[in-house]
């Protein structure tokens, strides 16, 4: 099998894991457990507890200590044994801890996939540049299939959901050691000062106005992002309890309807360059913030029977959305720093988005929920859950073009068209 085709077939497992739990364990939550809402806001916190300080750890690791995909091999196998335990949890609180422990394992995979891939694309001779793309595209296909999966089984309120997911993080584990070796490289020198050693010289950019501004966008928009993760499928499902839509395809397979969202993050990826070339990066973020206001505000007021032309339009916006604030980004970071404190500032963009961003996103958003939306019967109010979201990214929309101050200088447009 060539080095390609086992990258392939690493991002296809990694994203297939995340896929088959991510957007339905609201479904598992609220119309299974019935626990509440601030506690399911504290159970997506998780993913941003373990990414604000795992990542950094296991790349310290891999760099010194032991080879990426040993590493990577056994945080999956770690994983997989905790993802099996969640079904035999019956309290809240539990669940939290456990699901933490699954983050913790899971979360800093992530980057070292990207690592283990860089290294045997080089190792191979080949263009990272050119070739990773079309490898990381299938980890987006990976997520699409376990949506589908878990949606045509009708698991998507049940306990299987982790059972699947559990199983694939096994297997990604042990496939993981047949990897091409990705040995430590970093050798550590006395002159090293601890800021250097624990990869955080990049937080000498906040003393920076232009990137400090960024980067607390970068977490008002990492928040908006684990709002349309944690509440877009079990939203769907809740029309099962009006008869009017109970019988609608998508209530029957809400999973489906929401991988469009995967499914139009694929395209609009490809429009990216263009839209940099003609827009420049401050544009194109201001386009991704709008582009929430729609996501937010069709799901406001579709429904899944006539207003589903609403909620299929939001997930096509969802590429958009998702698309051009994570790419433009990551670019903005690739051509504003020195390549000294480069992969740090990658990380810290990292943080403010997964990490602190989701933390305060999810859980702000579950005790807003329950005190604001949540009904006498404990049906929710997901016409002004939507709107306030909306009303939220709208304020960040208007804020920004103010505040942010950037020209669209020749680096970026040279990363661009090379790119």
């Amino acid at each position: 099998m060539s080095v390609k085709l086992r990258l392939i077939l690493m991002n296809f497992m990694q994203f297939f894991i995340w896929g088959s739990w991510l957007l339905t364990i609201g479904a598992y939550w609220f119309q299974n457990k019935h626990w509440s809402g601030a506690q399911f806001g504290a159970i997506f916190s998780t993913m941003g507890i373990a990414a604000i300080f795992m990542p950094t750890i296991t790349g310290i690791i891999a760099d010194k200590f032991i080879n990426a995909e040993k590493l990577y091999g056994v945080l999956h196998i770690l994983q997989a044994a905790a993802l099996f335990t969640l079904p035999m949890v019956t309290d809240p609180v539990a669940f939290f801890w456990v699901m933490l422990l699954t983050m913790v394992f899971y979360m800093p995979t992530m980057s070292l996939s990207i690592t283990v891939a860089y290294s045997a694309l080089k190792r191979a001779n080949l263009d990272v540049v050119k070739d990773y793309p079309p490898i990381r595209i299938w980890g987006t296909i990976g997520f699409i299939v376990a949506l589908w999966t878990v949606s045509l089984t009708h698991n998507e309120t049940s306990a299987n959901q982790f059972y699947i997911a559990s199983g694939v993080a096994l297997a990604l584990g042990l496939y993981a050691f047949t990897l091409p070796k990705c040995p430590p490289l970093l050798q550590t020198t006395n002159t090293q000062s601890w800021v250097s050693l624990l990869g955080l010289n990049a937080f000498v950019l906040f003393k920076s106005k232009r990137f400090a501004i960024f980067f607390a966008f970068s977490l008002l928009l990492g928040a908006a992002l684990q709002l349309t993760n944690a509440y877009g499928d079990t939203y769907i499902h809740d029309f099962a309890g009006i008869a009017a839509y109970k019988d609608t395809i998508a209530v029957k397979y809400p999973a489906i309807i929401m991988s469009i969202s995967q499914i139009s993050e694929t395209l609009f990826i490809l429009a990216i360059p263009f839209f940099l070339r003609k827009f420049g990066i401050k544009y194109v973020m201001l386009f991704s913030m709008l582009a929430w206001v729609l996501r937010f505000g069709l799901f406001a007021y579709g429904n899944p029977a006539e207003g589903l032309w609403m909620i299929i339009l939001s997930c096509i916006v969802y590429g958009m959305a998702f698309d051009f604030f994570n790419i433009s980004g990551s670019l903005f970071v690739e051509t504003q720093t020195t390549p000294e404190i480069r992969g740090s500032a990658q990380g810290l963009f990292m943080m403010m988005v997964n990490g602190f961003g989701a933390l305060i996103g999810s859980t702000l958003s579950g005790i807003v929920i329950d005190k604001y939306f949540t009904l006498a019967d404990h049906s929710k109010n997901w016409h002004g859950i939507w709107l306030s979201f909306a009303i939220y990214a709208l304020i960040i929309a208007v804020i920004f073009p103010f505040v942010f101050k950037y020209r669209h200088n020749d680096a970026l447009k040279e990363a661009i068209l090379h790119a």
